[in-house]
């Protein structure tokens, strides 16, 4: 589990690196910064696209750096600049997490696509430019995040009382399975409890959105909750619906993946140019990064327990409306970390806000087929908001998150995108 929360902070944290290394290639049949972002995915399976902004931006200046501010030589070639910062971001941080052949798998696939990237362009000097100013856009950013407190030592004591976190089991759904052995069983310790102290890519502080805290246990707000996610989030559950189990199958992919795809396929429908699609990209995992710090920054705080541990200590919590079920377990495991807020929830308002401010419109519908664990399951949606709320309410039909969990995360992240989106990345004025 440690070895597992170790390269959780390292990929999370690239989130913020492999999409600013690059903005902006002119239109054309191949897209480069979309082949980067899937090579991420790919070649970490947690990955992030942070490292495509500020290089491509270097060569030819559209929008704001994110921060190296230097130049490309004339002539530098763009897909050049986008392979090597995009490679050089993977390589530094895929030898942190993984065993020795996750390791070597991962490193392989970013150098088969490192020298496709590179075959596709002529050699001489635009070549030999972008791959130096894509190095040193990789460079100057890594060297940035290189102490943000992702990797710091952890630092948590689990809660004995009522309402307090603690690790709790997970047992294995028999229909679908999880491929990943590593998300069961439970009783890990908690993760990440030191991503409340990292440095944000666009936010002030960790703190800066904080919440005011879950319902209290004696409050029929908490009442609710708990009875909603005992019914529908239950592994036998008779009222959960065939759909709503769907919907916590879809979701249940990783936030960056899913919200990336998200935003691959609108940029595909509206045929924006490189330029664009990189920004898009950057703002949309900046953003996510920062809802992952500002959530640890909320739960750790809280410590809130989760249904699966709340509901089979129900007769503990001093209400009355809460009936305990000592048998009770969830339709999908649940991640070892506290309740409030569901990061996923948060995550997705992030996601949604920055897609609602950069296509100037929530009501942008779109078709998206999930990926693992759960690939294949096709839904569409009338608008970004649409996607988010069902999203959130993914974790309470999994039976991992309370109601209020994800409706304040809904709105955690909302304030962190529309921040980003205000102020990261704007039109380049001379």
């Amino acid at each position: 589990m440690q070895q597992k929360s170790r390269r959780l902070t390292k990929i999370i944290s690239v989130l913020g690196v492999l999409a600013l290394a690059g903005l902006g290639m002119r239109a054309g049949t191949a897209d480069e910064v979309f082949d980067w972002n899937v090579t991420g995915f790919e070649a970490t399976a947690e990955g992030g696209q942070n490292a495509v902004h500020d290089a491509l931006n270097a060569v030819e200046r559209r929008y704001e750096p994110y921060l190296y501010e230097g130049r490309a030589e004339p002539g530098a070639a763009p897909a050049a600049a986008i392979a090597a910062a995009a490679r050089d971001v993977l390589v530094e941080v895929i030898p942190a997490w993984g065993k020795p052949e996750q390791r070597e798998k991962a490193l392989g696939i970013v150098d088969s696509a490192y020298a496709s990237a590179l075959a596709k362009v002529p050699d001489g000097q635009p070549k030999d430019h972008g791959i130096a100013i894509g190095k040193a856009t990789a460079k100057a950013i890594l060297t940035a995040r290189k102490a943000d407190g992702s990797g710091a030592p952890s630092q948590y004591t689990a809660g004995t009382a009522p309402g307090q976190w603690r690790p709790h089991p997970n047992p294995i759904p028999a229909n679908p399975p999880i491929p990943d052995p590593a998300l069961a069983p439970g009783n890990w310790p908690a993760m990440l409890p030191q991503w409340a102290q990292v440095t944000p890519f666009t936010m002030a502080t960790p703190w800066q959105f904080r919440l005011p805290g879950p319902p209290r246990l004696a409050s029929a707000e908490y009442a609710r909750d708990y009875e909603e996610v005992r019914r529908v989030g239950g592994k036998n559950s008779t009222t959960r619906t065939a759909e709503q189990s769907e919907i916590a199958r879809y979701w249940y992919e990783g936030s960056p993946q899913g919200w990336s795809r998200v935003a691959r396929v609108v940029a595909t429908q509206r045929r924006l140019d490189r330029w664009e699609n990189a920004r898009l990209l950057a703002l949309v995992n900046a953003a996510i990064a920062d809802g992952f710090i500002a959530g640890a920054d909320t739960r750790y705080l809280y410590n809130f327990w989760r249904p699966v541990t709340a509901i089979r200590a129900g007769d503990t919590d001093g209400n009355d409306a809460t009936v305990a079920d000592v048998a009770w377990e969830t339709y999908l495991n649940t991640p070892p970390l506290p309740d409030y807020p569901s990061t996923h929830s948060v995550a997705g308002g992030a996601a949604s806000a920055v897609l609602i401010g950069f296509f100037r419109s929530d009501k942008i519908a779109f078709t998206m087929t999930s990926g693992p664990p759960f690939s294949g399951i096709t839904r569409s949606f009338s608008s970004f908001s649409q996607a988010a709320q069902e999203n959130a309410d993914s974790r309470v039909y999994a039976g991992i998150h309370f109601r209020s969990a994800c409706q304040d995360g809904i709105k955690l992240g909302q304030q962190i995108g529309r921040r980003a989106f205000a102020q990261y990345l704007l039109a380049y004025r001379e």
